[in-house]
């Protein structure tokens, strides 16, 4: 993408783009272009969290997503994954600049975890430039001592301080702080990586 163009690029929402996305655009846009990223004038082409989910893995399962949908309406599907999806979510940006790169995972039960910090950091794993050990589940980097930090301040801002949100959606302290007279309360738990 030439660099006059890039220069006045942003988001939909206005929020700037992150650094290693605007990095990568100067490298190439087809990868994202196939991921349906952009409009037919190049404009960015978001969509709502349960739009992608639809579009991905059929409407029975974006309704079960719409919850999210004012909570995260500006997401981006991103290549990877054999039995799940990664999403870039243009929530708050963390320190770095960077918007967390979400797992959605429908194998067992409908699943959305925090997979990386950043497009940086998947960039980076899904080119095998990074030793990140034998991952057990989605959420592992948030014990990580480098990307932990920016876990934590994702998982904060996007699911009430938890890692994931996870079916039954009710008993996510996400969906109680977005619908508390809905909510039921369970414990949370992890998912596996795949």
């Amino acid at each position: 993408m030439p660099e006059g163009v890039l220069a006045d690029l942003a988001f939909p929402s206005g929020r700037p783009l992150p650094p290693s996305l605007r990095a990568w655009l100067t490298y190439d846009t087809s990868l994202l272009q196939r991921h349906q990223w952009f409009t037919p004038d190049g404009g960015f082409a978001p969509r709502p969290l349960d739009q992608v989910v639809s579009d991905e893995t059929g409407d029975f399962w974006g309704t079960e997503f719409s919850w999210l949908t004012g909570h995260l309406p500006e997401c981006f599907l991103l290549p990877g994954g054999s039995d799940s999806r990664r999403i870039l979510a243009g929530t708050e940006p963390d320190e770095e600049g960077e918007y967390p790169v979400f797992a959605l995972d429908l194998d067992d039960m409908p699943y959305l975890g925090l997979m990386y910090p950043g497009f940086d950091v998947y960039l980076a794993d899904t080119a095998g430039l990074l030793d990140l050990g034998k991952r057990q589940t989605y959420t592992d980097l948030i014990d990580h001592g480098a990307y932990g930090p920016r876990m934590r301040r994702h998982a904060a801002q996007c699911f009430a301080g938890e890692t994931c949100v996870e079916y039954p959606f009710e008993s996510a302290p996400l969906f109680a702080q977005l619908y508390p007279e809905k909510a039921l309360r369970s414990p949370r738990r992890g998912n596996t990586a795949g």
